[in-house]
This record gives C-alpha cells, structure tokens and sequence, in this order.
C-alpha cells in the first residue's frame, strides 16, 4: 500500500469525516486510507485550517496542489534531458523506443536504461495524445480495400503447399465486405479482385480509400502520389476514384483494416482447405452467412441487410460492357530482339534492341508499345520460359540463316542441277560437322555467278573429290569451270570411297 495513489475525491472524504470529529482509526477501519496516511492528512488540514468549524472543503484543484506537493518525491535529475531534444524531434518522427535507446547508447554514450527511455516518452505521449475522429460516409460513397496474409494451404489434388493473401473490400457505409483468398499481391490479380468485387456488389462504391501497395500505387506521397498506370485505366473504366492514404498512416483506412482481422480471427482459424478453390467457396459462405448477418460493433445492425435495405440501389451500375483490365509495365528488349514478362518472352523488331518500351498484358493478349506506336502483338503465354517470336522482328542475316534450312538448301539445289544437289546431300552427310552454312554459301554462289557455272563447279568439286563451299567458289572465280574435264583424268569417286577418305583409289586405277 505504500505506492498507493489516491484520488482528489478520496482526500475530500477523509477531511470530511475529520470535520465530523471521526478519528485516525475509524477512518482506516473504512478502507478508505491507512492511519499513517490519515495522519499525514490530518496535518496538513490543521495547518490549512480546513477542520474549522464550518469551514469549506476546498476544491480538488487545490487539494491536488498540496498533495502533490507533499506527495512528491525529490530525486536525481533524469539521465536523458540532455538529449530531450533529439528524442522528442525522434519520436514526433515514429521511431520506437528501443532504436531511440540503442542510438543513445551507440552515438552519444548514453548510460541510462531502456526504462528511462520508456518513461520520457510516456510523458510526451501523456502531454500530446493522439486523437482521431470518426469519418462518416454516405450509402455508396466509398469502399476501403487492402491485402491480409491468408492461410498456407495444401492442395489434396497435387499435394502443392502454397502461402496466400486475403483481398478485402469493405463498404465503409454498411460494413458489408468481399473477400477472396490470392496467391499473390500483382497488378494482375489486384485488378481481377476488383473486378469481382464489382460482381459480387452489383455496383460500383464512387471512391476507393487504398494503402500504398505497388499493385496500385507506384510512389506514395502525401500530396502527389503517383497511381499505377493499370490501375489508373480500371478506374477510368469503370468510374471510380482512387483515394490513397498517407504515407505509414492505416488508421484512414480503418474499416478495412478491422475487416481484414476480422477474417484473420474468426474464419481462418480451425478450418479445413482442400484447395484454393475450396477455401474461397467456404469463405464466400461465411461472408453472407455469419459475417454478413453478426450485429456489427459500431454500426449495431446487420451489415447484409443494412446493404440490401439502403446500400445496394445507390451504387454506381456495373458498365454493360467490363473495360479491359491491362497490366502496363516497362520492358528492355534485349540482344536477342526478346522482351520478357512474366518469365515469358515475346519477340519486337529488331531495330528497337536496348531500347524501353511499354508493355500492356491482357488475360489473352501481349503488346507493346514504343513511342505510342503499336509495334508488337502476342497471345498471353503462362508457361515459364516460352517463347513467342515472329519471323519478322529478326534482323536479315538471323532469319535467312533460320529460314534456310537443308530442306530448303536441297530444294535450292534440285533447281541448279543434279551436281550441285550431290554435294549439298554429300555436305550434309558428314558425321562430324554441321555444313547448313556451307551449304546456304554454295546455293548462294547462284547469285553471283549464274545457276549453269554453279552446276559445273560443283561437278568439277565432286570429280576430285573436294566437296567444299571454298573448293566451289575458289572454282568459279578463277573461272575453272569453263574448261571442259580431260577424259584420262579419273572420274568421281564411288560413294562406298568418299566416306572412308578423300584421297583413296580402287587397286584397279593405280599401275
């Protein structure tokens, strides 16, 4: 009982009791206070005059003057006023006690404890509360939306284990919400929730109250904060504003933030999930049946029927046709003419290589944009590490060599003549090396020199047994395809030979 505090009225009924001639120990015997301190009371009264005959009991503003005069002990100065300053600039700032404690310690070689810490920052707090106020909203004005982390579930199916998200909207007016169990916090699946809010409302609420997720905003401010550009086109879509809250300041988006423990607290816990399918369809259940019809704390009625009574008929109606929900995000194309989203990668015109183009993603569609101007358009791909690549995008040398392969090389070849198309067959019989570009080099020497001189060259080449694209040219530019083959020199080699080696002869030609 010794750190006891007492309160003004407490004083005031003891010195009541005294004026009635009631002594030490009956006042004690009442609980009210102990004899020692009745007796410090006493004194005091009897030097203040207050147990005169008639006299006034004074009021607690002055009881507390001298009570908390006498009641006060004196003590050493505290260790942290010659830093009062730079933790009361600290904690105007939002730093917790504890970094408050060790910056002391680290940089200004405080020797106090962290409870000395602790109590100065009661006293600020004590001297500047923090208020707030309640914000009303009008049927339909304004919903609040924000992400809770979901249950880990195990799908039975495939056996997968996998975190989730809980996607929350909230009508501020009625306090009916949607909520939906997510893989993730994309732009992509941001936007897809919305969209099934919508659905599920039947109507549009006029502003959204958001946090400063990056799925929705891509730099917070308190003045100008910058909105994703996605988002800004969903809104535009469907005729909403977009209302973000001030940096590290939740409390403006209150609503949801209870709605969201909410589902914490009271659905998740001690449930069942075969897959996400199946979590959400339990958790669609319970927001129209016990979360949709509790009585709510504040507004202390049902959150359904205050929505379908008043709420409902005042929201926006849903577009006759949804606006296309897009994922805009910027890319660099890359050395190999790619860009890559998602994993994915989609091919542009090569001349945009190093450059940073504007991606827009749809559910079915990719395309991109340099400058406002359409360059590219590719269906979605999901599979991570495909690849989406037109023929066109790629620069002339790497599409002839893709686009001639053998079997155009053959065809080429078939149109010179039977000579030229033996040693395209014979170049691409080699066990060792790939010839596809010595054979591309021998059907474009066609070009240059005519398809008959072509036809002969490759006929000398085989007569010799020199099947090679330098053999070929070397051939047509000393233009010794033009002399006729000398009947005693010997003819080409059979093609059981040409395999095992150039320069073997059958027994029969050597004398």
């Amino acid at each position: 009982m010794a750190n006891r505090r007492f309160e003004m009225h407490q004083y005031r009924q003891v010195i009541f009791r005294m004026q009635k001639g009631e002594s030490d120990r009956t006042i004690a015997k009442s609980g009210i206070m102990g004899r020692a301190k009745c007796a410090e009371v006493r004194q005091l009264a009897l030097k203040n005059g207050w147990l005169k005959n008639e006299a006034l009991i004074p009021q607690d503003d002055v009881l507390a003057r001298v009570f908390d005069k006498k009641t006060r002990r004196p003590g050493q100065e505290s260790l942290i006023l010659p830093f009062k300053d730079k933790v009361e600039k600290w904690h105007t700032a939002g730093i917790c006690g504890t970094t408050i404690h060790r910056a002391l310690m680290r940089n200004h070689g405080f020797g106090g404890s962290y409870s000395c810490v602790r109590r100065f920052l009661q006293k600020l707090e004590a001297a500047n509360p923090r208020t707030t106020c309640i914000l009303d909203f009008e049927p339909g004005e304004a919903a609040q939306v924000d992400f809770g982390t979901g249950p880990v579930i195990t799908d039975v199916f495939t056996g997968e284990v996998f975190k989730t998200w809980i996607f929350v909207m909230t009508l501020c007016f009625s306090r009916h919400q949607y909520a939906e169990i997510v893989l993730n916090q994309t732009v992509e699946t941001w936007l897809g929730a919305h969209r099934r809010a919508f659905e599920f409302f039947n109507g549009i609420p006029a502003k959204m109250i958001i946090d400063n997720a990056k799925c929705a905003i891509i730099r917070a401010c308190y003045h100008d904060p910058e909105v994703q550009r996605s988002y800004a086109e969903a809104a535009e879509g469907y005729g909403f504003l977009i209302s973000p809250c001030p940096p590290r300041d939740p409390k403006k988006k209150g609503r949801v933030e209870s709605g969201v423990k909410y589902v914490k607290n009271s659905f998740v816990p001690l449930r069942t999930f075969r897959s996400l399918a199946d979590a959400n369809g339990q958790l669609r259940k319970w927001v129209l049946g016990e979360a949709g019809n509790r009585i709510h704390g504040t507004t202390r009625e049902r959150p359904l029927t205050r929505f379908e009574e008043i709420e409902k008929d005042l929201l926006r109606p849903l577009p006759d046709v949804p606006p296309e929900l897009a994922t805009w995000t910027r890319v660099k194309v890359h050395g190999n003419c790619h860009v890559q989203f998602e994993k994915a990668s989609y091919s542009v015109p090569y001349r945009l290589v190093r450059r940073s183009l504007w991606l827009k993603a749809t559910e079915t569609t990719v395309k991109l944009f340099h400058d406002l101007e359409l360059v590219a358009v590719h269906p979605r791909l999901r599979k991570p590490g495909a690849r989406s690549t037109v023929d066109d995008h790629l620069p002339p040398e790497a599409l002839a060599y893709k686009m001639r392969d053998p079997q155009w090389c053959l065809k080429k070849a078939r149109e010179v003549g039977p000579s030229c198309h033996r040693l395209i067959q014979t170049l691409f019989a080699d066990r060792v090396l790939d010839n596809l570009r010595a054979a591309q080099g021998v059907i474009s020497l066609k070009a240059d020199f005519g398809g008959s001189r072509l036809e002969k060259a490759c006929a000398r080449t085989l007569h010799f047994g020199n099947p090679r694209y330098r053999a070929v040219k070397s051939i047509l530019k000393k233009g010794l395809d033009q002399i006729p083959l000398e009947e005693d020199i010997p003819g080409p080699l059979p093609s059981t030979y040409t395999d095992s080696g150039r320069f073997l002869r059958p027994g029969d030609m050597l004398h």
